[in-house]
């Protein structure tokens, strides 16, 4: 038996991105061959898609991670590493993608629409695309970045044009039935309907769609029985019709009290998704109260009693009877007009061809600031230099001053300097701390001594790129100086 399922929490991971490769090229007879290392390739993203042919989140409810592939590292040859494979998820049409602070981060709508979840980290370049004029044949690679990871809210948000409100037992369900050709649980008890039922309804040369949402109480909008979680199902709707039990035998309720309770819920409940939608609040949509049951003498005669009340509000009243199917046709007719009605004042874009912009990738900027937890200390923050700083082998003295000459270059070095920094004040950016030296004549062509060195930087003064890394957690507080460095 299928579930229904309309909010999950779901981990997204995009791919790594491949390592670059350090290659020259040796071939017989060919004593200068050159550099000739592969880029690696760029991690896969994970993509939500529309389908309509979806209509629940069950998938994601027991999966709820999802990975797309890593890049594969370049090789030897100017051969590039394989693109990561990109992870496709499809939803239902009418997902709401939340981020982990509470952020609405897109509203699927449409078949097709589409959005990425996660994008995946780039690869880094070999050896053969890092060639300067300073660097002939660079014994070094640039690696690859990690692909982004979210923790994403995907709820479902039904698309109807009529949304059916009323108390438990009202006969939503039933109305739904005997208007489409959907098949709802219907019982003699309340709370039978316990997911949302949508069905498509034919009216001459209109058709629409209704959705039955389970039963609302007072309260509901503060969490009390169903509502909250069904509320956001009544959104989207372009109507909100009322259905009133009209036979109902409870003490102390009646057709006006039981819509004015509601009406009070339909107020208070202010998703974020109302300003966006274009419909305004659900306070605003427009208004049709059914009087249900009225094969029964008693409810015929009540609701003959309480449709001045509602006409007087502007709204129009249908006496019907789901059972016996008694006012269902001028019903129909009704609701088919006030659906032309509305797609005629909210006609649908025409399609237009698709513009291609450049995506930029992140920020040039950058700031720099005095370390609060480390005397004399700075950090430099910016998606540039700390993209950089991940992208480097620390073990390897020639990338290291690859690194020094991008920052001189971005006016790190220029920044530290206006603000004071002395010779050796610690230095953080991103997860590497690291003695400051501006006697290093970053940003300058300098002929390189041999592969994989630099001659900027002495052997006899620097320690290795583990002992760097632990010094940084050590003054970070997240080890203590006498663990293992690893």
């Amino acid at each position: 038996m299928s579930r229904f399922i309309d909010r999950v929490v779901l981990h997204v991971r995009a791919g790594k991105g491949g390592h670059g490769c350090a290659s020259v090229h040796r071939e017989k007879f060919k004593p200068l061959g050159g550099p000739d290392g592969g880029n690696g390739g760029n991690g896969g993203d994970v993509i939500l898609e529309v389908d309509p042919n979806v209509h629940t989140l069950l998938d994601f409810h027991f999966h709820p991670h999802a990975r797309a592939g890593n890049g594969k590292p370049g090789e030897g040859g100017n051969r590039d590493g394989k693109q990561g494979g990109e992870l496709l998820l499809r939803v239902p049409d009418g997902t709401v993608v939340v981020g982990a602070n509470g952020r609405l981060l897109a509203d699927l709508v449409g078949a097709g629409t589409r959005f990425v979840a996660a994008r995946g980290g780039r690869g880094g370049l070999g050896n053969a695309a890092l060639v300067s004029r300073a660097r002939k044949a660079p014994g070094f690679a640039l690696l690859g970045e990690d692909g982004e990871e979210h923790d994403l809210t995907l709820e479902l948000k039904s698309v109807a044009d009529i949304g059916l409100v009323g108390y438990p037992s009202a006969g939503k369900s039933s109305l739904v039935s005997v208007l489409s050709a959907a098949k709802p649980k219907i019982a003699d008890y309340p709370f039978t309907t316990l997911v949302p039922n949508l069905g498509v309804v034919s009216s001459g040369d209109t058709s629409f769609t209704v959705a039955d949402v389970p039963g609302l109480i007072p309260g509901a909008s503060e969490g009390r029985g169903l509502g909250l979680d069904f509320l956001r199902h009544l959104e989207r709707c372009a109507v909100l019709a009322h259905v009133v039990d009209c036979a109902t035998l409870e003490s102390g309720r009646d057709p006006v009290s039981d819509v004015d309770a509601l009406e009070a819920e339909l107020a208070a409940y202010q998703p974020e998704l109302q300003a966006d939608s274009g419909l305004g609040d659900l306070a605003e949509r427009p208004r049709v109260v059914i009087l249900n049951k009225t094969d029964v003498p008693d409810a015929d005669e009540l609701a003959e009693m309480v449709t001045p009340d509602f006409e007087a509000r502007g709204w129009p009243v249908f006496k019907i009877s789901a059972v016996s199917r008694e006012g269902l046709r001028p019903l129909t007719f009704a609701l088919a007009t006030l659906v032309r009605e509305y797609r005629e004042a909210h006609p649908k874009a025409p399609p237009r061809r698709p513009v291609i912009r450049p995506v930029v990738r992140g920020e040039s900027g950058f700031s720099v600031e005095a370390d609060p937890e480390v005397p004399g200390g700075f950090i430099v923050r910016g998606e540039r230099p700390e993209r950089w700083v991940h992208q480097t082998q620390f073990d390897n003295d020639e990338a290291v001053g690859y690194l020094a000459d991008r920052l001189a270059r971005l006016g790190v070095e220029e920044e530290l300097a206006r603000l004071g920094a002395e010779p050796g004040a610690p230095v953080t950016i991103g997860d590497i701390s690291f003695d400051w030296e501006p006697q290093v004549s970053a940003g300058v062509d300098v002929v390189m001594s041999g592969r994989g060195t630099d001659p900027r930087l002495d052997q006899s003064d620097r320690v290795s790129a583990a002992e760097r890394k632990h010094a940084s957690r050590v003054r970070r507080g997240l080890v203590s100086e006498d663990e293992d460095q690893r």
